[in-house]
Formats: structure tokens, C-alpha cells, sequence
């Protein structure tokens, strides 16, 4: 029974499996790569995911969700129609979906999965990407940092001698910057820095506030169609400059289409803060890691964003080299991911390497200080595991009290950089017992461990009686516990989730509802019959004459589309 490997993204998702050839990408219901990490829920409470939710993203956006990855390991709600879901169960369907694909390819069961999630994902983040793996009916073990996956993708671990990579990875919504060794079959994540609010969907919403300000047209005055239907038209402009130096980004709204011509440059200009937001984690990554630009070996491109011709200007201007290009950088992270699930099963074929990885965050607590003039300052940050130790790591620090006959000691864990404790971020507390004595006769030792899944578990004990407290953050916005997984998976489980087998029928239903929504009459007409024969088809449920009437509506939609342009 095979582990796969998954890649869970901002933008789109997708699953590889290992063989002997080698990791291979698992394709989804269309035949396709990539599955859209998109989720929506009909009127008659199924849930739909991927290509189908990405239709109704422009004809139902109160009813769909995306870009929810940037949410995972909080409280925030999605609500579409009358269901609440948080970005770990919305993550959970996509997870689903990808997992009864690969069923179906491989045609057997899937019970474990290898997920990537960014080398800057928090605790809580990575917390919360286990548990939509959990959430989704497989056992996740394993969770794995996407530079690293990508870096065992690209096989950087067989070239000859020590080597210095650094893995700039733009994803939809987030960016890592990573710097790794390699030496002796041993590949050591040396620093990671990076940004979990950048991506690719900062590039869409640079050409739509463009687009606004070329036609006076307010943000708060739009309508959730209308911004959906410019942010298809962005994502459209923003993938012709593969092609072209000057495109034309064209959206209608209330039935008056708008027209904005743009050149490459143009755009570039306008991109500057977000590249500039770029270089800051570049910058952190080196320093930390005591690495020069001459050191670096190759620049290795991850990520769907990192395609975009001024992405790769940027790169090859900052590091003075052409950047690695052997994979699709779409696809490297869940090559990457299927390969460590390989290893996590001792496959014969896997040459034997020994990974290492960091913690991408300082973590610590709070303490009073001893001031010069001889009183206690509050609200300190003490540091106890430092951002880019390698991990798993575990760390003590002893702790004393601070009044006398002081019965319980407070320890809150914080993650963050800055010097003082409010500054930096609340994860959780642990509150335990001790028996009264004078200030400072009474000690706590308090321990972090961090595992190779970026898990964050704490341990208070109070040293003269041995009373131990452990948790796993249980007050961490987004962690979940064992009986609520269960709870909530039963409760998922109860959803009408769309059935794979007929995907295709559903997606030539939602585009055509797309298409009849954008365009007015004659052919708004003509889409609208072809949309009625194709229901009497289904309605007739006679599988070769809802093919063929299948086949009809595609071309049709391909002569509308042609069209349009």
C-alpha cells in the first residue's frame, strides 16, 4: 500500500506517488496535474472542489472559497450558503479529492500521506496541516518542508562534493527563502526565512488595483461577482506576459466591458513593493546562514509564481546566475514529497540520505529581569529554542520564582524575534502548582521540543516535587484535539461530496453558467440551448448520448471562447 506525497498549495494542489522510474504525478479526474485548491458548496449542500469549485468561484463566490491555505492554523471562518468550515477542513476536501484520485489510479487504497507545507509555516500552520490530512481519512506522519521537497526533487542531493543551494520558492500565497548543504549524503536545511502573505495572488491584485485606478472604479463598490470576475480577468492578463510584453486585461461589469492595455515594464513598475518584500527574506536567509552570494552553487525555482517573467528577472538580476529549470516548478514540491515518502518506507530504489531541517522561528516565554537598580522588570522574552536550530531539537531552561510563598508559576509560550514578550506571538500557556517557600527557593523547568514535522510540544515540571505538565499548544489558535478531529470528521464525512465519475459532466454545467453570466444576447442565447440539450441528455441518463452530447458542448465552448478572443 503506497504513501503518497502531496502538495498541499495556495493555489493548486496535487499528489505524486514513487516507482522504481522514479516519482510520478498522479493525475486527477480531468487527466490534469494541478487540481485547483478551491472548494464550493451548492444548493443542495454538495460540495464541490477543484476545476468544478473554480467555475463557481465567478457564478456562485458567496458559495466558494480559495486562498484559504493563507488562513491555515487560526480561528477564521469561511462561510458559504449556511455551512461554516476553517481553513483546515476546507484544506480537508481538497486533500480528499486528491486522495480518491490517486485510488483510483493506483487502484488500491491510500491510508498515509507525506504533505508539504512552507519552511515558514508556524507551529500552529503545520499543526493545522496535519490535521486536514487527518481530517481527510489519512494518517499523516510526516510533514515536509516544500524547499527541501523541491531540492530532493531536483536530485541536488547526487551531485558531487559540498554544495550550497538556495531554494526561492513563490507559491500562490506564500514565500520561502531556504539555504541547504549538501555533503557526504547528508542534506542540511542551514536557514530558512520567508513570508506567509506573499505570493502569486499579490501579482493579480497589483494589475487590479491598475485596472481600478485606469477606470475610476471603486473597490467598495464592487459586487463578489464583479471582484470575482476581475480577478479572473488579472489572473488572465498575468499569465499572457509568458507569451507577450504587451497585453490587454478586459473585464465587464454590469454589462460594460472595460479594456486596459499594459506593457511588461508597466507592470514591472508597478510590482516593485512586492519584489522589493522579496529580497527581505533573501537578505535574512544568507545572514543567518553565513552565506555569501558566491557561495550559493545554483538557484533553485519553486512554485507556480516563480514561471512569471519578472519573477525571474527579479531572480536572475539579484543572484547574478540563471536559475535551475529541470522541473516543472509547479510540480517539484509533490515530486519532492513522494520521494520522502519513499524514504519513510525504505524503498529499494531511494539512495540513502539523511535529511536535517530548522526550527523557522525563535520560540520562548516570558520572564522578569533583574534591572541595574535592583528591581524586576516583566514582560521579557526569553528565547529557549533559537529560529534555524537544526530539528528535532529539545531544550530546558530553569525558571524561579519571583515573590514569596508564590504557588503556581504561568509559563506562556511565545514565538517570535523581538525582544519584548508582548511583541511577539501568544501560542499557548501552561499553568502548574508548586509548594509555597520564600522568592526564589522554588524553580520550574520548562522544555521545548521541536520534531522533524515542526511540532511544538512543552513540558513545565516543577523541580523540588516532580509535578509534570505537557501539551501540544492546546491554546493555539487552529490546533485541534484528538476527540475534536473525530468529531469533525464524522461531521465532514456527513457531507454530500461530489462523485468523481461524473466531474466532467458537472464542470461543462458550471462553465456554461460562467459563460451565460458574461456574456448578453445572441449568444448568451445560443450558450443557454446548448446548456438545455445538454441537461435533457443528463436527464435521459444514457451514458453514450450524454457523451456525445458532452463532446458537442466542448466544442461549442471552444468556438465561444475562440470568440472572445
Amino acid at each position: 500500500m503506497p504513501i503518497i506525497g502531496i502538495d498541499l498549495g495556495t493555489t493548486n494542489s496535487l499528489a505524486a506517488y514513487f516507482t522504481e522510474d522514479g516519482p510520478v504525478i498522479i493525475p486527477n479526474s480531468f487527466g490534469e496535474h494541478l487540481t485547483p485548491s478551491i472548494v464550493s458548496v451548492g444548493e443542495d449542500g454538495e460540495i464541490y472542489t477543484g476545476k468544478i469549485a473554480a467555475e463557481r468561484r465567478l457564478t456562485c463566490p458567496e458559495m466558494t472559497a480559495s486562498v484559504f491555505k493563507r488562513s491555515m492554523g487560526t480561528k477564521k471562518e469561511y462561510k458559504l450558503g449556511d455551512k461554516s468550515f476553517l481553513p483546515e477542513e476546507l484544506s480537508s476536501f481538497i486533500i480528499k479529492k486528491l486522495k480518491e484520485d490517486a485510488e483510483i489510479f493506483l487502484g488500491e487504497p491510500i491510508e498515509e500521506a507525506v504533505i508539504s507545507c512552507p519552511a515558514y509555516f508556524s507551529d500552529a500552520q503545520r499543526r493545522a496541516t496535519k490535521t486536514a490530512g487527518e481530517l481527510a481519512g489519512l494518517r499523516v506522519e510526516r510533514i515536509v518542508s516544500e524547499p527541501t521537497a523541491a531540492a530532493i526533487a531536483y536530485g541536488l542531493h547526487e551531485s558531487d562534493g559540498n554544495s550550497k543551494y538556495l531554494i526561492f520558492d513563490l507559491g500562490g500565497g506564500t514565500f520561502d527563502v531556504s539555504i541547504l548543504d549538501y555533503a557526504d549524503n547528508i542534506m542540511e536545511v542551514r536557514a530558512v526565512a520567508g513570508d506567509n502573505y506573499l505570493g502569486g495572488e499579490d501579482f493579480n491584485e497589483v494589475l487590479i488595483g491598475m485596472f481600478l485606478r485606469t477606470h475610476d472604479i471603486s473597490p467598495e463598490g464592487l459586487t463578489l461577482r464583479q471582484a470575482a470576475a476581475l480577478y479572473k480577468a488579472a489572473e488572465t492578463a498575468k499569465l499572457e506576459f509568458s507569451k507577450s510584453k504587451e497585453v490587454v486585461m478586459q473585464c465587464t461589469l454590469e454589462d460594460e466591458t472595460y479594456a486596459m492595455p499594459v506593457s511588461l515594464s508597466e507592470y514591472e513598475k508597478n510590482c516593485e513593493l512586492v519584489l522589493a518584500r522579496l529580497k527581505v527574506p533573501v537578505v535574512r536567509a544568507m545572514s543567518d546562514a553565513s552565506v555569501r552570494l558566491a557561495d550559493v552553487n545554483a538557484v533553485v525555482l519553486v512554485g507556480g509564481a516563480t514561471k512569471l517573467p519578472l519573477v525571474r528577472n527579479f531572480v536572475g538580476k539579484l543572484f547574478g546566475m540563471l536559475p535551475a529549470q529541470g522541473i516543472n516548478p509547479d510540480e517539484a514540491v509533490a515530486l519532492g514529497a513522494a520521494i520522502q515518502a519513499a524514504m519513510k518506507e525504505r524503498n529499494a530504489y531511494i539512495k540513502e540520505l539523511l535529511l536535517t531541517d530548522v526550527c523557522p522561528y525563535t520560540l520562548g516565554t516570558s520572564v522578569s529581569v533583574l534591572r541595574s537598580n535592583g528591581l524586576y522588570q516583566s514582560g521579557s522574552f526569553l528565547p529557549i529554542i533559537e529560529r534555524n536550530t537544526v530539528i528535532p531539537a529539545s531544550k530546558v531552561e530553569r525558571l524561579y520564582t519571583l515573590r514569596d510563598n508564590q504557588t503556581v508559576v504561568d509559563v506562556e509560550i511565545l514565538q517570535g524575534e523581538n525582544r519584548k514578550a508582548r511583541d511577539n506571538i501568544f501560542l499557548g500557556q501552561i499553568s502548574i502548582s508548586m509548594p509555597p517557600a520564600p522568592a526564589g527557593n522554588e524553580a520550574v523547568d520548562v522544555r521545548y521540543t521541536y520534531d522533524i514535522n515542526g511540532i511544538l510540544e512543552v513540558e513545565v515540571t516543577t523541580v523540588s516535587t516532580g509535578l509534570m505538565k505537557k501539551i501540544i499548544i492546546e491554546k493555539n489558535p487552529g490546533v485541534v484535539s484528538e476527540d475534536e478531529i473525530k468529531k469533525r470528521f464524522e461531521d465532514l464525512s456527513s457531507l454530500k461530496i461530489h462523485p468523481r465519475d461524473r466531474d466532467e459532466y458537472r464542470y461543462l454545467l458550471e462553465k456554461g453558467e460562467r459563460l451565460y453570466q458574461e456574456h448578453t444576447g445572441a449568444l448568451r442565447q445560443r450558450i443557454a440551448e446548448a446548456l438545455a440539450d445538454f441537461d435533457a441528455a443528463l436527464d435521459g441518463q444514457d451514458r453514450g448520448a450524454i457523451d456525445e452530447a458532452a463532446l458537442v458542448l466542448r466544442e461549442f465552448y471552444e468556438v465561444v471562447e475562440a470568440y472572445n478572443e
